[in-house]
Protein backbone atom coordinates (compact mmCIF):
# COMPACT_ATOMS: atom_id res chain seq x y z
CA UNK A 1 0.00 0.00 0.00
CA UNK A 2 1.21 3.49 -0.87
CA UNK A 3 2.35 6.05 1.84
CA UNK A 4 -0.58 8.49 0.63
CA UNK A 5 0.23 12.31 1.04
CA UNK A 6 -2.59 14.64 0.53
CA UNK A 7 -2.82 18.60 0.32
CA UNK A 8 -5.89 20.05 1.68
CA UNK A 9 -5.22 24.13 0.02
CA UNK A 10 -6.68 26.90 0.69
CA UNK A 11 -6.09 30.17 2.58
CA UNK A 12 -7.91 29.92 5.89
CA UNK A 13 -8.98 33.24 6.63
CA UNK A 14 -9.63 32.11 9.57
CA UNK A 15 -9.73 28.27 9.77
CA UNK A 16 -13.25 27.50 10.48
CA UNK A 17 -15.11 24.45 11.82
CA UNK A 18 -16.02 23.51 8.65
CA UNK A 19 -12.51 23.69 7.62
CA UNK A 20 -11.55 21.30 10.65
CA UNK A 21 -14.51 18.81 9.58
CA UNK A 22 -12.55 17.95 6.07
CA UNK A 23 -9.08 17.92 8.00
CA UNK A 24 -10.29 15.99 10.38
CA UNK A 25 -11.70 13.36 8.20
CA UNK A 26 -8.69 13.84 6.10
CA UNK A 27 -6.45 12.90 8.50
CA UNK A 28 -8.71 9.53 9.04
CA UNK A 29 -8.04 8.55 5.13
CA UNK A 30 -4.52 9.96 4.16
CA UNK A 31 -1.30 8.98 5.85
CA UNK A 32 -0.52 12.44 5.95
CA UNK A 33 -2.34 15.39 4.83
CA UNK A 34 -0.57 18.59 4.31
CA UNK A 35 -2.59 22.31 5.83
CA UNK A 36 -1.18 24.21 2.90
CA UNK A 37 -2.18 28.23 3.23
CA UNK A 38 -1.92 29.76 -0.23
CA UNK A 39 -0.02 32.85 -0.23
CA UNK A 40 -2.12 34.61 -2.41
CA UNK A 41 -1.31 38.12 -3.21
CA UNK A 42 -4.12 39.30 -4.62
CA UNK A 43 -6.37 39.17 -1.79
CA UNK A 44 -6.07 41.44 1.13
CA UNK A 45 -6.71 38.79 4.15
CA UNK A 46 -7.66 39.76 8.07
CA UNK A 47 -5.14 37.57 9.33
CA UNK A 48 -1.09 37.59 8.23
CA UNK A 49 0.11 34.15 7.11
CA UNK A 50 2.15 33.83 10.40
CA UNK A 51 -1.07 34.09 12.47
CA UNK A 52 -3.25 31.59 9.91
CA UNK A 53 -0.31 29.45 10.13
CA UNK A 54 -0.29 29.58 13.55
CA UNK A 55 -3.67 29.25 14.56
CA UNK A 56 -4.22 26.23 12.34
CA UNK A 57 -1.07 24.47 13.81
CA UNK A 58 -2.83 25.10 17.41
CA UNK A 59 -6.28 23.67 16.41
CA UNK A 60 -4.92 20.70 14.45
CA UNK A 61 -2.65 19.42 17.15
CA UNK A 62 -5.19 16.69 17.80
CA UNK A 63 -4.21 14.87 14.64
CA UNK A 64 -0.30 14.01 14.45
CA UNK A 65 -0.17 13.15 10.22
CA UNK A 66 -1.21 16.74 10.08
CA UNK A 67 1.25 19.46 8.63
CA UNK A 68 0.89 23.24 8.42
CA UNK A 69 2.81 24.36 5.45
CA UNK A 70 2.81 27.81 3.31
CA UNK A 71 2.90 27.76 -0.77
CA UNK A 72 2.66 30.61 -3.55
CA UNK A 73 2.27 29.93 -7.26
CA UNK A 74 0.31 26.61 -9.33
CA UNK A 75 -0.56 24.14 -6.85
CA UNK A 76 0.46 21.48 -8.46
CA UNK A 77 4.20 22.61 -8.79
CA UNK A 78 3.70 22.36 -4.96
CA UNK A 79 2.28 18.88 -4.85
CA UNK A 80 5.15 18.23 -7.38
CA UNK A 81 7.47 19.84 -4.64
CA UNK A 82 5.87 17.95 -1.89
CA UNK A 83 5.55 14.48 -3.56
CA UNK A 84 2.04 14.75 -2.92
CA UNK A 85 -0.44 11.97 -4.80
CA UNK A 86 -3.75 13.65 -3.65
CA UNK A 87 -5.49 17.42 -3.67
CA UNK A 88 -8.09 17.38 -1.13
CA UNK A 89 -10.61 19.99 -1.91
CA UNK A 90 -13.91 21.01 -0.02
CA UNK A 91 -17.34 21.02 -1.43
CA UNK A 92 -20.11 22.99 -0.02
CA UNK A 93 -23.15 23.61 -2.98
CA UNK A 94 -23.09 23.17 -6.77
CA UNK A 95 -21.41 26.21 -7.18
CA UNK A 96 -18.31 25.18 -5.61
CA UNK A 97 -18.72 22.01 -7.26
CA UNK A 98 -18.07 23.62 -10.79
CA UNK A 99 -15.62 26.07 -9.96
CA UNK A 100 -13.93 23.03 -8.36
CA UNK A 101 -14.48 20.41 -11.40
CA UNK A 102 -12.82 23.35 -13.85
CA UNK A 103 -9.48 23.56 -10.95
CA UNK A 104 -9.68 19.71 -10.73
CA UNK A 105 -9.20 18.98 -14.69
CA UNK A 106 -6.46 21.90 -15.31
CA UNK A 107 -4.87 20.17 -12.53
CA UNK A 108 -4.93 17.42 -13.76
CA UNK A 109 -3.89 18.43 -17.40
CA UNK A 110 -0.74 20.00 -15.75
CA UNK A 111 0.11 16.86 -13.60
CA UNK A 112 -1.85 13.92 -14.06
CA UNK A 113 0.09 12.42 -11.30
CA UNK A 114 -2.54 13.95 -8.61
CA UNK A 115 -5.55 13.05 -7.96
CA UNK A 116 -8.10 15.59 -6.79
CA UNK A 117 -10.63 13.89 -3.87
CA UNK A 118 -13.51 16.25 -3.44
CA UNK A 119 -14.89 15.97 0.05
CA UNK A 120 -18.29 17.15 1.20
CA UNK A 121 -18.47 19.20 4.85
CA UNK A 122 -20.79 17.79 7.72
CA UNK A 123 -24.24 19.33 7.08
CA UNK A 124 -23.84 21.67 10.00
CA UNK A 125 -20.65 23.41 7.87
CA UNK A 126 -22.36 23.43 4.53
CA UNK A 127 -22.94 26.67 4.50
CA UNK A 128 -20.14 28.40 6.21
CA UNK A 129 -17.07 30.11 4.47
CA UNK A 130 -14.71 32.07 6.55
CA UNK A 131 -15.88 35.19 4.70
CA UNK A 132 -19.03 35.01 6.03
CA UNK A 133 -18.02 34.21 9.44
CA UNK A 134 -15.39 37.78 9.49
CA UNK A 135 -18.56 40.01 8.40
CA UNK A 136 -20.88 38.30 11.19
CA UNK A 137 -18.09 39.05 13.74
CA UNK A 138 -17.71 42.72 12.28
CA UNK A 139 -21.10 43.05 12.77
CA UNK A 140 -20.84 42.06 16.23
CA UNK A 141 -22.94 38.54 16.17
CA UNK A 142 -21.75 35.19 17.58
CA UNK A 143 -19.22 33.06 16.07
CA UNK A 144 -18.85 30.59 18.58
CA UNK A 145 -20.21 27.60 16.44
CA UNK A 146 -18.37 28.47 13.61
CA UNK A 147 -14.88 28.47 14.85
CA UNK A 148 -12.54 27.37 18.12
CA UNK A 149 -12.59 29.29 20.76
CA UNK A 150 -8.71 29.94 19.79
CA UNK A 151 -10.14 31.26 16.10
CA UNK A 152 -13.49 33.44 17.92
CA UNK A 153 -10.66 35.20 20.19
CA UNK A 154 -8.28 36.31 17.65
CA UNK A 155 -10.83 37.19 15.41
CA UNK A 156 -12.84 39.57 18.25
CA UNK A 157 -9.40 40.70 19.08
CA UNK A 158 -8.34 42.34 15.11
CA UNK A 159 -12.00 43.51 14.91
CA UNK A 160 -12.25 45.50 18.03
Amino acid sequence: MKNVLAIYPGTFDPVTNGHLDLIERGAKIFDRLVVSILRNLDKDPLFTIDERAEMLREVTRPWPNVEIDVFSGLLVDYARLREANVILRGIRAVSDYEYELQMAMMNRKLNPQVETVFMMPAVAYSYLSSRLVREIAQLGASITSFVPPLVEERLRAKIL
